[in-house]
């Protein structure tokens, strides 16, 4: 995982760039900035936004006809090369930046192996990194044995270096390190075995980025001697330096925002990926990344009779006008429209010190993500060398194994009324990736009139049963005529009851991975078991968990904050939380809420018997700290489940985090 800093920083700047997003698009007056330029920077007095000619138009309406062509619904699993010269130190992610960051463990290292970076910095690295055992053509195949339909070519960095042949930016791999043109060579291979090839830029966020490198040390024998990217000749690279408050995400600075569009355009232009991706929201969130957005629609749907076959990737809301992508993260439920999670086996760029995650979690993140209307897109990290690591090449392999036996449960599917059942409970959004999956977490995926369930794991008793596939008594709900097991030649014994289907295995495993079912029949369609309430405990206390909520609404995620976990996202005041709890004794109780909040006012209500508690949520400073606070008394006159409700008390609802709500018994009715 990455720092906390660095998630923390990250989330922010991708909540503050939907939020610019959300409010008024760009006007014209964008167009017309006027700023003086800084020493060294490029001048700009209208911005030009030129775009191809088509049906796209640079705004948030015209891109409501977008639809997500069918190639990625059908593909769901990629394989990313987040690779380039920050590999070279082999010390993981953000080098670069790290470098000039004093006492951090990239600086740190840098100065041991380098020297100080106002002597050795960046433009320095660039050199060493040689890709001298790239092998394309291999490590593609491979990729395509493993499963992979679509392959996504690192564009450039926030290093603001690139890996295309570029006319307008001399800092480029044809240019200085390899010397090949990293991008169109990627592109040839993934063509010549049939997939489709994509193109990630992390340019937008480079400028604010890169600052730290215009600095110098605050401490030490080299204190006020500027880094190298203080020296007007490399400002090409580092950038020239940003005004002051200019330190979002995304700069603000029309001059930066007018040299990214210039320079993706012409990554655009020269390549035509079938998937452009963007690490943030919609670059700058005005008129500049709109227009990139609906020059990739237009140009693509050009070269394709008018039909749209591209699509773009960003870390934001797409409401259908792009597929949003979630950074190591998960949706809680099947979205309606397709989704991409992107992760990676290890760190982002080659890390000494990480461990690879095994096949089992990238196998049950796929199928998760696919049973929800998402695809996969993982990270194979790459040595600088441009070879894999030989674990690397047995994980891919293992894939290859599993997707040989299960891949038609999962290529051209597409999701089920529900995506499953089980006990394990994603807790959504970015930063967010689960792991903690067995064989009873089953996830469904529907192919045509057949039905696909997936059991995360191999169970012990060698016997599933799959609730949601119950059978109501009296009617034509669930009428299955056949459950075979992939990878199996023989019949499976099963029976149907009210209670669900309860399957049982040969005594032979197919994998340790998953067990899929496949299912055929009529009226399949999922039957909702009931939630079991919360007890009271041997004390008569009855604890209301954030992972046992039933939430209501669609931006609430149970999440983890610090040591506790938690109902995070809530910002609509019309979103709700539930539970149902179990009174075994009736008597008085007093309830208590284990809230954090970083403003004043928050004002909510505890529902339960008719009854109805008022609180405030305290401002405690941060999200992950926590406080107790006590909601009065509630009598609970007869035992039996008792829905307890906790909402929003007013319109400007201010945010809470919720871990828990408790009933603790003040004397029990005789």
């Amino acid at each position: 995982m990455r720092t906390s800093m660095r998630l923390t920083s990250y989330l922010a700047a991708i909540a503050g760039a939907s939020l610019a997003f959300s409010l008024t698009p760009a006007s014209p007056a964008v167009a017309q900035a006027t700023a003086p330029a800084a020493a060294g920077a490029p001048s700009v007095q209208a911005l030009d936004l030129a775009i191809a000619p088509g049906p796209y138009k640079p705004t948030e309406e015209s891109l409501r006809q977008y639809r997500c062509p069918t190639w990625f619904r059908d593909a769901k699993f990629g394989i990313w090369a987040h690779w380039g010269p920050q590999s070279v130190p082999m010390d993981g992610d953000w080098y670069a930046r790290g470098i000039y960051e004093q006492g951090s463990g990239h600086n740190k290292y840098h100065l041991a192996h380098y020297g100080p970076p106002s002597q050795f910095g960046y433009k320095d690295i660039i050199p060493l990194w040689k890709a001298q055992k790239w092998d394309p053509d291999r490590l593609m195949a491979l990729y395509k044995k493993a499963g992979a339909r679509y392959f996504v070519s690192m564009g450039t960095h926030h290093d603001n270096f690139f890996l295309w042949n570029s006319k307008i930016h001399r800092w480029n791999a044809v240019n200085m390190g390899p010397h090949r043109d990293v991008v169109g060579t990627w592109q040839k291979a993934a063509v010549k075995n049939g997939l489709k090839f994509g193109v990630s830029e992390h340019l937008g966020a480079s400028f604010t980025w890169f600052q730290p490198s215009h600095g110098a040390d605050k401490t030490g024998p080299l204190a006020g001697v500027p880094y190298d990217g203080a020296d007007p000749k490399y400002q090409d690279l580092y950038h020239f330096p940003a005004k002051p408050g200019d330190t979002g995400w995304y700069s603000n600075d029309p001059r930066w925002q007018q040299e990214w569009f210039h320079e993706i355009k012409e990554l655009v232009d020269n390549y035509h990926p079938d998937l452009l991706y963007s690490d943030g929201g919609v670059p700058f969130g005005n008129e500049v990344g709109l227009s990139m957005i609906a020059h990739l629609y237009n140009s693509n749907s050009a070269r394709h009779g008018g039909k749209t076959e591209v699509v773009y990737n960003c870390k934001q809301s797409s409401q259908g006008r792009w597929v949003q992508d979630l950074e190591r993260g998960v949706m809680v439920g099947v979205d309606p429209n397709p989704w991409q999670t992107d992760t990676s086996i290890g760190d982002w760029f080659y890390n000494r010190n990480w461990k690879y995650r095994p096949v089992s979690w990238v196998v049950h993140t796929l199928v998760d993500n696919v049973s929800k209307n998402g695809n996969l897109l993982l990270n194979v990290v790459q040595r600088p060398d441009g070879s894999i690591d030989p674990e690397a090449e047995q994980l891919l392999n293992q894939m290859a194994a599993w997707t040989a036996v299960h891949g038609e449960a999962i290529y051209g599917s597409r999701p089920w009324a529900i995506y499953g059942e089980g006990t394990a409970k994603a807790k959504g959004g970015n930063f967010s990736e689960e792991d903690g999956y067995s064989a009873q977490d089953i996830r469904f995926t529907t192919k045509g009139s057949t039905l696909y369930a997936l059991a995360l794991g191999w169970p012990a008793s060698n016997q599933i049963t799959i609730h949601s596939l119950a059978r109501p008594a009296g009617t034509d709900v669930n009428r299955i005529t056949e459950i075979s097991l992939l990878g199996y030649q023989g019949k499976l014994a099963w029976k149907q009851t009210t209670e669900g289907v309860l399957v049982t295995l040969p005594a032979q495993k197919v994998s340790d991975l998953t067990t899929g079912l496949k299912i055929t029949g009529t009226h399949l369609t999922p039957i909702i078991q009931p939630t079991p309430p919360q007890i009271q405990n041997a004390a008569g206390v009855l604890s209301l968990s954030a992972d046992t909520a039933s939430l209501h609404g669609t931006q609430l995620v149970v999440e983890s904050q610090g040591a506790k976990r938690d109902i995070g996202s809530w910002n609509d005041p019309k979103e709700l939380v539930s539970w149902d709890g179990q009174f075994l004794t009736p008597g008085t109780y007093t309830v208590s809420a284990d809230v954090a909040a970083t403003a004043e006012g928050a004002q909510f209500s505890v529902d339960a018997a008719g009854q109805h508690l008022s609180g405030i949520a305290p401002m405690t400073g941060a999200w992950d700290k926590f406080q107790v606070i006590s909601l009065g008394e509630i009598e609970i006159k007869t035992p039996g489940v008792v829905v307890i409700t906790v909402r929003p008390q007013q319109a400007n609802w201010k945010p809470i985090n919720l871990s828990s709500i408790v009933f603790i018994p003040v004397h029990a009715t005789p």
